[in-house]
């Protein structure tokens, strides 16, 4: 009988490339399935803080991000018109001395590349887009878009907000608009080197929940990344690709402190984007089939904890998996998973939509202190 689990992986992004290193550094048989063509450098730039660091360097991806990616040197939270600062957190070597890691913030591009230099291509296999699964006594059976067929022991679903695999579990869901859009943009750092504390990762406050502005570095501290957010129930594209308008941009927070200004009048163009989220799920696990990641906890990026709550569940789910070779004991296992880590991503995905974390100082402990490789498994 065969030590280790034959395991499909829908969905190679963040999440499943992480679930793939995890799961075969456990000695399993894992097979990614994508729906893209390709790694391409499309989406959005991602803060990782000092909890999902510390995960990724167990994947042994840390010293890939740290090569490609900034390290801010403080989390800072400024009022939104008079600038006033209202709560300061250090990062870079304070957070790595308090939580064993500093924060990276990146490219999703880069980040999947760094993550795909520990698993071998040879396993990933691109435009495979699913459509639905089935599962009996001899497996799971994934059925994708192009007629083809593959069937597994364990299959996880880390295919996104939109996941096939989730509806195939518990029936069709549509997410739900939060009316709230967002604007992304990449700007050369010398052209906002005037602005206080530029290598910071700054947050400002709006008037109210929906409106804010975050900034910090990439790119070694080259450029700098801004995202705004700010109700607008009329947009409803949820694409990360589609053109925003940069005079609507300024527009929006016209009212804003001169140093916010600033950053927005330095955007050449930007990208505007839709937010979408669930309510967090009572079960994540069918037989041996689960989910990760957004497919199961998608959040809003006001605790900049989406990409890596993803990271975190894989982690937790190759723990978990650890030493299973029957699919008897998979079902068991994959319990284990979903009630270690269900509490943790419904608390975060709640304080995200709320979006009042660390507005003024607070305790970030149980969010940068978490370490995925040592939390204690449920039973």
């Amino acid at each position: 009988m065969s030590s280790s689990l034959k395991i499909g992986i829908a969905g190679g992004g963040v999440g499943g490339l992480a679930a793939a290193i995890a799961l075969r550094q456990q000695g399993h048989d894992v097979t990614v399935f994508e729906q893209a063509r390709g790694f391409s450098r499309v989406g959005a730039d991602i803060n990782l803080t000092p909890n999902v660091v510390r995960a990724i360097d167990g994947l042994n991806a840390g010293a890939a991000i740290r090569r490609t990616g900034a390290q801010p040197t403080f989390r800072i939270s400024r009022d939104w018109d008079t600038g006033k600062e209202t709560s300061r957190l250090g990062m870079s070597n304070i957070a790595e001395e308090l939580y064993g890691a500093p924060q990276v913030t990146i490219h999703r591009a880069d980040i999947l590349a760094a993550l795909a230099e520990q698993f071998p291509i040879e396993n990933i296999q691109f435009d495979k887009r699913l459509k639905t699964l089935t599962q009996n006594d001899a497996g799971v059976t994934l059925q994708f878009e192009d007629g083809s067929e593959a069937t597994f022991d364990v299959v996880v679903g880390a295919d996104g907000i939109h996941s096939r695999v989730r509806t195939a579990l518990f029936g069709e869901e549509s997410p739900r608009f939060t009316g709230v859009v967002s604007f992304r943009s990449v700007v050369p750092t010398e052209r906002v080197k005037h602005v206080p504390e530029i290598e910071a990762f700054t947050k400002w406050w709006g008037p109210n929940p929906q409106s804010q502005i975050v900034t910090f570095p990439l790119n070694q501290g080259k450029e700098t990344f801004v995202f705004a957010t700010t109700g607008q129930e009329s947009w409803t594209e949820e694409s990360w690709t589609s053109p925003g308008d940069v005079n609507e941009l300024r527009g929006f927070y016209k009212n804003f402190h001169a140093d916010a200004r600033a950053l927005l009048e330095a955007c050449d163009t930007t990208l505007k984007s839709a937010l979408y989220e669930r309510e967090p799920l009572p079960q994540w696990s069918k037989g041996t089939v689960t989910l990760l990641g957004d497919a199961c906890h998608p959040m809003l990026p006001f605790m900049a904890q989406g990409a890596g709550m993803a990271i975190e569940d894989a982690v937790v789910l190759g723990r978990a998996l650890a030493g299973v070779s029957t699919r008897a004991q998979a079902v068991e296992a994959l319990r284990r998973y979903e009630k270690t880590r269900m509490e943790r991503t419904a608390k975060i995905q709640i304080g995200s939509r709320g979006n009042q974390w660390m507005k003024t100082q607070g305790n970030a402990d149980w969010v940068y202190g978490y370490d995925a490789w040592n939390t204690p498994l449920e039973r």
